[in-house]
This record gives C-alpha cells, structure tokens and sequence, in this order.
C-alpha cells in the first residue's frame, strides 16, 4: 500500500514541473565555433594558473592528418605570403603613396631582417625526427636570433639618422618581424610532431589578426606609426594567445636544453641562412639604392610590380617543393640520371610557362587591377612590369636550381655564385638608379637575377658532367 502515496506524490511533482520550468532561463544553444573557443580559453585557464602541469595536459587534435595538413599549410602560407601587399595596398589606400612608400621600406627591412631571425632553421628543425637537439635548445636559439635581428635594425634606423616618425613605423615592423621569427619555432614544432596543419592554423590566424587591427587603427587614427605599433602588439597577442599554447599543449614535453646543441643548431644552419639572406638581399639591394634618390611613393611603385612577380617563385615553389624527398631518391640511383636531368628541365620549362602566363594576365587585367588596388596610374609603368615579371621567372628559377644543389648536397658551392651576384647588384643599383632612376632600379634587379641563374645553371652542369 505504501506506493500509493508515492504515486500521489509523483502526479503533483508531474503537474507542478511544467511550472518551475517556466521559471528557468533557456540556454542558447552554442555554435561549433564558440565551443572551440570556450574550450580553448578553459584550456588557457588551465594553463596559466597550473590547474593541469604541462606534460599532463590532454592533445586534442591528431596528428598525421595529411588532407587537413596540405590545405591547411597551403591556406597559411598563402595568407602569409599576402600579408605584405595587402599591408601596402591599405597604407597606400588610406595614408597616400608617400607615406605608404615609407612603410613600405621600413616593412622591406624588416622583412629582410627576418630571415636573419628565422636563421634557415625551420627545414632543419622539422627534420630532426628523433630529437637529436631538443625544443628547448631550438627555443633559445630563436630568442638569440629575433634579438641579433632587433639590435641590427635598431642599428640600421641609426645609422639612416631616421625622424621620429620613421623610427616608430620601423619599430613597429621590426617588433612584428622578430615576433613573427619567435613563433615559427613552435609552428615548426607543430610541423616535426606531425601536426602540420595547426601550424597553417597558427600562421593564419596570426597574420590575420594583426592584418584586421592595423586597418582599424589606421583607418580611425590615420597615424602610420600608431598603426605600425599596434600591428606589432596584435602580433605579440596572438603569439602568446595561439601559437605557444598550441605548441605546448599539442605536442609532448621537451627535454631540457644544453648550450651544445644551440651551437650545433647555429653551425649546421649557417650555409642556409647564408643562402636565404644572401638572396632576399640580393632583391632588396634596388629598393635601398631608391631610398633618399627617389621619392618614397617610387616604393610602392616599385614594390606593386614586384609583388606579381614573386607569385612566379611561389607558384613554381608548390610545385616542387612537396617532390624534393622523392628528386633525392632518384639522384641516389646513378641509372636514372638522365631522368633527373629532364625533370630540371621540366621544372625550368613550368618557371616559363608560369612567367609567360603572369604576362599575359598582367597584360590584360593586371595593369588596371593595380590602378585600381593603388589608386594610381599604373599605365606608365607597364614595360616595367613586364620586365620585373621577366626578372621574376629568373628568381623562381634561380631558387629550384639551388634547392637541386642542396638536394645533391652540393650547396656550399652555390654560396659563391651568390656573392658574385651581390657585388653585381651593389655595383649597378648604384649606379643605374642615380642614371635612370626608377626603370634603372628595374634594369638593375632584373639583370642580377639572370646573372644568378645563369651562375647556378652552370653549377649544376659542373657537377653533372663530374657525375657521369
């Protein structure tokens, strides 16, 4: 008899439910998107006030995820590689050419200073499958870098004796570049555990993020400088917010570091950080030679039919990039020479192709598109671009042939041939910039480029016919 008043009890609560839920708040149903963000700020939380030790801490994301890898990485790298013009394109939209021009510069150098801070070792790093040399090591290394590569720019600003204004825009630029030096160490640590797609992750969302706070800035200040800063502090946020974290959170702990290994890691990544700088200063040496010559809106003329140019060696470089491990295995059976020697001439034909192609849409959409992107009269400088687009299937073609050289272990060797072409430029950027002026910065660029092809073409013929 006892479950009838518990009966009698359960009709009441029945009926006096509906009226208590009335009571209650409903709850927003949550999108996939702030999930992951919650969940990523609890997992912050955790983080900074030590809630779960770090070697503790649950990796939520797979690894070997090769799909998710290659779009990712492409989505990354691609943004990554915009991230400058866009940059100019809005200076230039908003501030005026003059101004843009001194941006421009200052970003140039910093960028230049960049790969002082990445030191070639990324390639090295990500290889370095068994953890001959720990994160540790690869992290003080960087940090020994990015402040080689702040105390130069502060001592390039230095010597140009630059105003006020000029010093702030290029302490911005160069803070953004050292930041984004540190961060490609944990996104290389991404990549060696395997989780190369949180690195294309990490790299889009910090090039983007800076990217929308530098318009904002701008465009509700209009002060370069001010913009310049806050780009470097946008970079720094999400350093600390993303890439970090990700790379501690997603990948095992590390072991402690020696002083010997941050040795080791300079001494073997020396002759690619030689190569890398060697050549992007090569690039850069008829920008500097403009600089106090030329007006500084002749910057973003300049830099407007280079960028095009550059999409010659980056489209070249998705082409054979993901083929090297696979070149090397051929080059390693001495019966398919001959093979190897066709496929560099097929990838030399592709820079070609890719040139002509770039000539023929600048022909037709690209000289009114960059009017347009510019706010400026690009038809006066469109023999020029034609010329930097010649100028640049050189340099994709120059930077395959040295990848061929270091995939032959022969890359010592390519490091004269980049000398040679640095006098050159030094020489005739100097020369023909104070002749010609603007098309002479022009002449000047294009000439070293087919110089430096034609010295690393013969390299690779010398080593071949002692090959035989």
């Amino acid at each position: 008899m006892l479950h009838i008043p518990f009966a009698k009890s359960s009709d009441k609560a029945e009926q006096a439910r509906p009226a208590a839920q009335s009571k209650q708040p409903k709850v927003a149903h949550q999108s996939p998107l702030r999930r992951v963000v919650d969940q990523w700020w609890e997992r912050l939380y955790a983080l900074a006030f030590g809630k779960v030790p770090l070697g503790e801490q649950a990796q939520l994301y797979d690894s070997n995820q090769g799909l998710r890898d290659y779009i990712w990485n492409t989505a990354g790298q691609t943004i990554w590689g915009s991230f400058f013009p866009l940059l100019t394109i809005i200076a230039t939209q908003l501030t005026g050419a003059e101004e843009a021009g001194r941006f421009n510069l200052a970003f140039t150098v910093a960028t230049l200073l960049l790969w002082m801070g990445n030191y070639g070792v990324r390639t090295f790093q990500v290889s370095d499958l068994d953890e001959m040399d720990s994160f540790g090591a690869y992290q003080v290394q960087r940090v020994m870098t990015c402040i080689l590569m702040l105390v130069c720019g502060w001592m390039y600003c230095t010597a140009k004796s630059y105003e006020t204004s000029m010093m702030l825009i290029s302490a911005g630029a160069f803070g953004y570049r050292a930041i984004d030096a540190l961060a490609d160490v944990y996104e290389g640590r991404l990549q060696q555990m395997d989780k190369l797609y949180l690195s294309g992750i990490s790299l889009a969302l910090r090039t983007v993020i800076p990217l929308v706070v530098f318009t904002v800035i701008l465009l509700t200040s209009g002060s370069l400088p001010t913009a310049s800063i806050a780009l470097a502090i946008a970079e720094l946020a999400s350093l600390v917010v993303v890439t970090i974290p990700l790379a501690l959170l997603e990948t095992p702990r590390s072991r402690s570091w020696e002083w010997l290994e941050v040795r080791e890691i300079f001494v073997e990544c020396f002759p690619a950080f030689a190569a890398i700088f060697l050549f992007n200063l090569i690039e850069s040496v008829p920008k500097f030679a403009m600089e106090g010559t030329l007006p500084y809106e002749d910057q973003v003329y300049f830099s407007a039919i280079y960028f095009p140019a550059q999409k010659a060696l980056l489209a070249l470089g998705f082409i054979y990039k993901p083929q090297l491990v696979r070149l090397a295995n051929i080059w390693q059976d001495s019966t398919k020479r001959v093979r190897f020697d066709l496929i560099v001439v097929a990838m030399l034909g592709a820079a070609a192709v890719i040139t002509l192609g770039m000539t023929i849409f600048a022909a037709i959409v690209g000289i009114p598109l960059a009017s347009f992107l510019y706010a400026a009269d690009f038809e006066p400088f469109r023999h020029a671009q034609y010329l930097m687009l010649l100028a640049g299937g050189f340099a994709a073609a120059s930077d395959f042939l040295f990848q061929i050289l270091t995939v032959l272990r022969e890359q010592g060797k390519a490091m004269l041939a980049y000398v040679i072409a640095f006098v050159f430029v030094v020489a005739a950027s100097m020369i023909m910039v104070r002749t010609a002026g603007f098309m002479g910065a022009v002449y000047a660029y294009l000439a070293v480029m087919v110089i430096l092809f034609a010295l690393l073409a013969a390299q690779y013929v010398t080593i071949r016919l002692r090959a035989r």
